[in-house]
């Protein structure tokens, strides 16, 4: 098989001869290649999660953690893997309108969009690369940075990490680099944008983030697809990698409004320095069935993870979340908070875990997860977890779930609101204490339009 062709779709679009086709034909060093037939081969042999059928066939915590979440919907043999990259472009207006809709690079330090699974714009202010920041896709990395990438690409989430984790490993193309040196701080935020508008495509979104020490960041990732959806299938499994070096800060703002036809799944993982600093911010209101692991693993004494997440399910929308907080050293803080909305027959499936290590003495630990029903037929499933191995540590949990508070809602509308407008407040209410930390004025706007659709029933 000497080329990769965009028709190739079915069993044989996943087989280990269009792994090699693909990395021959992006000219790859022979110990990607290597790890990419390795990841294959990881792939080949798990039985895929979210299938009952396949409960008994798989391992108990990979078992467990997907008991609530079926993918049996997701049918690969109809998706295609890889499709002939799409074109560059070096003028942001040359992008087609869909694309670029609501970027406001102005308002940027850097910007990169990635168009199914190509890289087609990248912009980045000329102070910061004098400074020696890298911004650019992973195309061009491997290019320019490949000794960089060899050390980190898949070192915080391998192949190893289950079924969708070594298909990514065996199929990506694309993905983003940062890479901020020693004492740089970066004012503005960066953003990059993942738009899907092909039916019957997989795709496999990654993105590295490298945060030296005393370095900080804002940066912000985002995910878009046609929100009208399509009548074929489309697939993003995802991976996300961020390192925090000694005194590092980073905000981290994943944004997820794929059509209602896409399958999403994504691994979020950090691993957090001594003294460093994570905000997280997990938003998550598109695709058909969205699954997302995100992880803190906080390895140095004094280091600081805030995961926040905020999810709005509609129709028959299926959204799951598996947080972990694993403390590792001592003297780290971890504080989770997650809310989300359901309307319609939507489902939510939450899933947290604090782990401290036995030598993570002091630790400080809080996980909370809210739910709020808007119909008789959404639900919301919440199980919090603690495993705790050292004697000296404050952790606690708690989840809620409940429909609107009928006396708040009796007391609004007796104030001349309708019962449409009242709930309408009540929900806004509800998220704008994560809301508010959004960075971008921008992104702000486009979140409440997009609650503003999903109570309309638009969405």
């Amino acid at each position: 098989m000497s080329a990769v062709k965009q028709t190739l779709v079915g069993e044989q679009a996943f087989a280990r001869e269009t792994v090699e086709a693909l990395s021959h034909r992006r000219s790859e060093p022979e110990w990607l290649r290597q790890r990419r037939l390795e990841a294959w081969e990881i792939f080949n042999r798990l039985p895929m999660p979210g299938r009952p059928e396949n409960r008994f066939l798989l391992d108990p915590a990979t078992a467990e953690e997907w008991r609530r979440t079926d993918f049996s919907a997701l049918d690969l043999g109809r998706l295609t893997p890889v499709r002939e990259p799409l074109k560059r472009v070096v003028d942001f207006q040359a992008l087609d309108a869909p694309v670029r809709e609501g970027l406001a690079i102005e308002e940027l330090a850097g910007a990169l969009v990635q168009q199914e699974n190509s890289p087609v714009f990248r912009t980045l202010r000329e102070e910061l690369e004098r400074k020696g920041v890298l911004f650019t896709d992973l195309d061009t990395a491997l290019q320019e940075y490949p000794e960089l990438l060899r050390e980190h690409f898949m070192s915080v989430v391998p192949a190893s990490t289950g079924k969708f984790a070594a298909m990514h490993g065996a199929f990506w193309t694309g993905g983003v680099l940062l890479y901020v040196p020693k004492d740089v701080e970066i004012e503005l935020p960066l953003q990059a944008r993942t738009w899907l508008s092909q039916p019957g495509l997989a795709i496999f979104t990654h993105t590295l983030i490298i945060c030296e020490r005393n370095s900080r960041v804002t940066f912000i990732d985002e995910y878009l697809s046609p929100p009208e959806g399509a009548a074929e299938q489309a697939l993003n499994s995802g991976i996300v990698e961020v390192v925090l070096h000694d005194g590092a800060q980073l905000r981290y703002v994943n944004l997820q409004e794929w059509g209602p036809n896409v399958f999403n799944v994504v691994t979020i993982r950090t691993k957090l320095q001594r003294d460093t600093l994570l905000n997280s911010l997990v938003l998550a209101f598109g695709s058909r069935a969205s699954k997302a692991n995100v992880e803190s693993y906080l390895e140095g004494p004094g280091s600081k993870a805030e995961m926040l997440g905020v999810f709005f399910g509609s129709d028959h929308q299926l959204i799951d979340h598996h947080t972990l907080q694993e403390h590792i050293a001592p003297h780290a803080t971890s504080d989770l908070l997650y809310k989300g909305a359901l309307k319609d027959y939507a489902r939510s499936v939450y899933s947290g875990m604090i782990r401290v290590h036995p030598g993570a003495q002091r630790t400080d630990a809080y996980q909370a997860n809210r739910n709020l029903l808007l119909s008789d037929h959404a639900r919301a499933d919440s199980i919090p977890n603690l495993e705790i191995g050292a004697n000296d540590v404050r952790c606690t949990h708690g989840a809620t779930v409940g429909p609107v508070d009928p006396e708040q809602l009796f007391y609004l509308m007796s104030r001349g609101l309708s019962r449409v407008e009242a709930t309408r407040m009540i929900v806004d209410g509800f998220f704008e204490p994560i809301l508010a930390r959004i960075p971008l004025q921008s992104i702000l706007e486009r979140l409440q339009a997009a609650i503003d659709l999903k109570m309309r029933g638009e969405g």
